[in-house]
């Protein structure tokens, strides 16, 4: 039989156990309401396939605004228009170029942001996407322009480029 002080002693000593097990439980569920939870972030994938034309216009624009972003126009840059675009639209963008005194793949001066390229329409050979570029000014506004690329199925070159 137990007697009254060792019952207190036991009631004690379980007291104490339930008030460390409860109190760490009653600390983290106050500073998870305190907190916003955490949604696991995932990096978007990006794929694409060599007979795509939409990916082609994709690649391009990916890789030539990341070579202005991180060396400015020069050989790089040279060589993807050559790698990328047909000879005659070449010949525009330099006319273009000389009478606009912009980027003509881009229809601009400096380098957008960020890119993104979407299929609008294909038929008679050929394949028609459009850009959207982002541009940021001094002041960090965020301005948009609208590229309409035509490209040559067969070839999956880019020839033409128009601002909408």
């Amino acid at each position: 039989m137990i007697t009254y002080p060792k019952a207190r002693r036991v009631t004690t000593a379980a007291s104490v156990l339930l008030l460390t097990l409860t109190v760490p439980v009653a600390s983290a569920s106050s500073a998870a309401q305190d907190t916003p939870p955490q949604t696991p972030r995932t990096a978007p994938a990006r794929s694409g396939i060599p007979t795509s034309a939409v990916d082609h216009v994709a690649n391009f624009y990916g890789a030539y605004v990341d070579v202005l972003h991180d060396t400015g126009r020069g050989s790089l840059a040279n060589s993807l228009r050559h790698h990328y675009l047909t000879a005659g639209l070449r010949q525009d963008l330099a006319r273009w170029e000389t009478a606009h005194h912009r980027d003509g793949v881009l229809r601009g001066k400096g380098v957008p942001t960020a890119w993104k390229v979407t299929y609008e329409d294909s038929g008679m050979g050929h394949s028609w996407t459009r850009v959207n570029l982002t541009w940021h000014d001094r002041q960090h506004r965020a301005h948009h322009s609208h590229l309409t690329v035509q490209s040559d199925i067969a070839t999956m070159k880019i020839s033409g480029i128009r601002t909408e």
